[in-house]
């Protein structure tokens, strides 16, 4: 028993020991750790209040582009799109009422205010729209005859989902630059990847075949070769 209560003893001293030497870290330590499990439960509840407000605010913007389909009062919309982006940044409704500002401008004629609400999404929107947003936005470019804008802006969409638009969208601009072999390629890209079911590759093979097919992309680069030889 006496040699228990030792050897118990000279535990308790050791711990002492310990704890005079590091106490005070592992005092910080729990604070720290209690205090993330505070904070992350503080920002679970602030987003999810803010996801709350977005959404009541993103109704507004809805009813607002009702009313403008109606009366074509676009510039009401980019109003509301843009509250609606300096308050909630960071929300998915903030990038939809940016979305839904560009096409109500792009209806109404306005090129020069779609591309700013379709530039917002590039630059701050959400990640899982930047792709629409530059494919709107190469097409808005197009309409503007900014075709170098609108080619840098087409190439810099790497999603594979987006491939097949962003090769027949390619195709638009080179063809309108009047490069018929590259507008071929890029079509042929656009048929290439497109779904056996997709429209999207019906029409990109008609451009094709209006531009002669794939089968003229060929020959007429080997008849470039043969002049460069000869």
């Amino acid at each position: 028993m006496a040699a228990y209560d030792l050897e118990e003893q000279e535990r308790i001293d050791a711990l002492k020991d310990w704890w005079e030497k590091w106490g005070n870290w592992v005092i910080a330590g729990l604070v720290v750790f209690f205090g993330s499990i505070a904070g992350t439960q503080a920002w679970k509840s602030w987003q999810a209040k803010q996801g709350e407000e977005a959404e009541v605010v993103f109704k507004g913007v809805t009813k607002t582009a009702q009313e403008v389909a109606a009366n074509k009062e676009y510039k009401k919309l980019a109003d509301a799109a843009g509250a609606m982006a300096e308050k909630f940044p960071r929300s998915f409704q903030a990038t939809e009422a940016q979305l839904m500002a560009a096409k109500a401008a792009f209806d109404a004629g306005d090129l020069a205010v779609a591309s700013k609400h379709l530039q917002w999404v590039i630059d701050k929107g959400q990640e899982a729209f930047r792709s629409v947003a530059r494919l709107r936005l190469a097409q808005v470019l197009l309409d503007e005859k900014k075709h170098d804008e609108a080619l840098k802006v087409v190439n810099a969409i790497n999603e594979e989902g987006f491939a097949a638009l962003a090769a027949d969208l390619k195709g638009d601009i080179l063809g309108a630059q009047g490069k018929a072999a590259e507008a071929r390629a890029a079509y042929q890209l656009a048929v290439e990847k497109a779904g056996e079911r997709s429209m999207s590759k019906a029409l990109s093979q008609a451009k094709l075949d209006a531009l002669g097919g794939s089968k003229s992309v060929e020959s007429k680069d080997a008849a470039e070769n043969k002049d460069k030889k000869s």
